[in-house]
């Protein structure tokens, strides 16, 4: 987890300020699409009011908002500029923003412009928490408190813009696929003419591996939804056209699958058309049709309940000891066993997990457990909220496991050794029907791989996370025929890549399903390029 004093001043200020380039494009397609009255609820630098200077000989009305007094007076030493009447406000935008649209005369935009701000809402100073809640609740929407400032910040400009207003923000390309951003989705579909989205494989910001993308949209003015156009550059080349031309010419797509994430939108039209058609299989199911899934053990504090076994042995823990794993590393393959254990152990892995079943501890796990109050441990929050606070609650292995992150596809774990897990993993039951090795088994494919990537969610570093709402959608084919070895399997998980292991599963296990491999084909490339795209490697 992480903690606000931990972190950096730019990062809990979201302050990463925007390249030219990119402020030029967008300045350009704002001023040549003729809007005069701009908002900018987030100015930084003042950059986008430079640039928007260069693209017009008209006079323009820009109205910019930051809370940080220092931005606010770099702005005043960039001015004057001849054709901009420029309104720089020292306060809060969202706050600013709920009280102008509840008032009797609500001032709305052409066109909106900015680089929002990037803070977990944790971040966020009390006052923009519950304004940003308020905003969401005045326009009828469902508010999370996952979300992150930038998506307030995009609904708000919104809502601001006259109809047929543009809007241009640079926004975190996690916006395709997190779970807080469903909202926004939603309400840029029921609000927008068009949206496009310039995707690059560049990191635009320096010191910081968080992907981003243009936002550009035309809000509706009696007219209907055109649909979403996702453009993937892998340079900022694109930057050279013409932007009124680059966004009027480009495909708009509509189709329900807009209505869930919208990775959906990265594949091509044959590969979503041949994926949706295999998955009609009566062989493929969803996973919560095969299985249920739990999160791991929470302890509170994993140094202190998961452990090594000279820490064992040095305080006489093994009558409370059990074999445990929750990380890559723990299990290479996909099978833990005895084996597995003791590699871990010879490696001085934390392969114990400590549970203290009875509230009065033994005279010698004493000097253990004053040894987790030195820490203040019992202070933690999920320790603090049990009795005692060392023993942890929710104790129970499962015949299989997942592991909550992974690089390169997500993998089941037949737990042939029932270790127990931590909250890096889940624990999953099969239902009664289904045998956990055909399970294990069936998940390494080329198709299940890619409805991870569409399904899941990732963000810095490109690690591949999944929680277990997201896993029950994952789409499994199933079959008790025992078309490899478990354990010869196992075997060549841990000693070939992720290419070799999957065409290994597609060629064995759909063939025995009778899928076309032309199908399959087209899968596999999907996959590859969705996979490179979270991994920012070059195809």
């Amino acid at each position: 987890m992480n903690f606000k004093i931990n972190e950096s001043v730019q990062k809990l200020n979201g302050s990463y300020y925007t390249p030219y380039w990119l402020s030029d494009f967008i300045s350009h397609w704002v001023v040549d699409s003729g809007a005069r009255n701009i908002l900018e609820p987030s100015c930084g630098d003042g950059v986008f009011i430079q640039s928007l200077s260069k693209f017009s000989n008209n006079e323009l009305h820009v109205q910019a908002f930051d809370i940080d007094i220092n931005a606010i007076n770099s702005c005043y030493n960039k001015c004057p500029i001849p054709n901009i009447h420029l309104n720089l406000r020292n306060e809060d935008f969202i706050g600013w923003a709920l009280n102008n649209l509840k008032s009797n005369n609500p001032i709305y935009f052409d066109a909106v412009v900015g680089n929002p701000p990037f803070i977990r809402y944790q971040y966020l100073e009390k006052s923009i928490q519950q304004k940003s809640q308020e905003l969401f609740e005045y326009l009828g929407m469902k508010f999370s408190k996952h979300t992150n400032a930038w998506v307030p910040f995009i609904i708000a400009s919104i809502s601001l813009l006259h109809p047929g207003g543009k809007l241009g923000m640079i926004i975190p390309s996690e916006i395709l696929h997190v779970l807080y951003a469903k909202g926004l989705r939603k309400y840029l579909i029921e609000q927008c003419h068009k949206i496009m989205l310039i995707d690059s494989q560049d990191i635009w910001f320096e010191d910081t591996l968080q992907g981003a993308m243009i936002l550009l949209i035309e809000k509706k003015d009696n007219n209907n939804f055109s649909g979403l156009s996702l453009q993937q550059v892998n340079d900022n080349f694109f930057s050279e056209n013409n932007p009124v031309v680059f966004f009027e010419n480009a495909k708009y797509e509509t189709g329900d699958y807009l209505e869930n994430k919208w990775t959906y939108a990265l594949l091509t039209p044959l590969e979503r058309e041949t994926f949706s058609k295999i998955i009609q299989s009566p062989k493929f199911y969803k996973f919560k049709d095969l299985a249920k899934v739990d999160v791991g053990i929470v302890t509170g504090a994993n140094n202190f309940f998961l452990v090594n076994n000279q820490v064992v042995k040095e305080y006489h823990l093994q009558d409370v000891s059990h074999p445990m794993f929750g990380r890559s590393n723990h299990c290479p393959g996909i099978i833990y066993n005895q084996q597995q254990q003791q590699a871990n152990e010879e490696k001085g892995y934390p392969t114990n997990f400590l549970y203290f079943e009875n509230e009065n501890i033994g005279k010698k796990h004493v000097d253990y457990i004053k040894f987790g109050e030195e820490q203040q441990l019992h202070t933690r929050f999920k320790c603090r909220i049990r009795k005692p606070w060392y023993k942890v609650p929710s104790i129970y292995a499962t015949p299989i496991c997942m592991l909550k992150r992974s690089n390169g596809m997500p993998r089941l774990i037949l737990n042939e050794l029932m270790a127990y897990t931590t909250d890096t993993a889940y624990r999953i039951n099969p239902m009664p029907e289904i045998e956990s090795e055909s399970l294990v088994r069936c998940f390494l494919n080329s198709i299940t791989a890619l409805s991870a990537e569409l399904e899941g969610r990732h963000y810095g570093g490109g690690v591949l996370e999944l929680v277990p709402s997201e896993i029950e959608k994952l789409v499994v084919p199933y079959t008790n025929q025992n078309f490899i070895d478990i354990h010869t399997l196992n075997d060549y998980v841990k000693e070939h890549t992720v290419n070799q292991i999957l065409s290994m599963q597609d060629e064995l296990l759909f063939n025995i399903l009778d899928i076309p491999f032309e199908q399959i084909k087209i899968i596999q490339e999907a996959l590859c390029r969705l996979q490179s795209r979270r991994q920012r490697n070059p195809n």
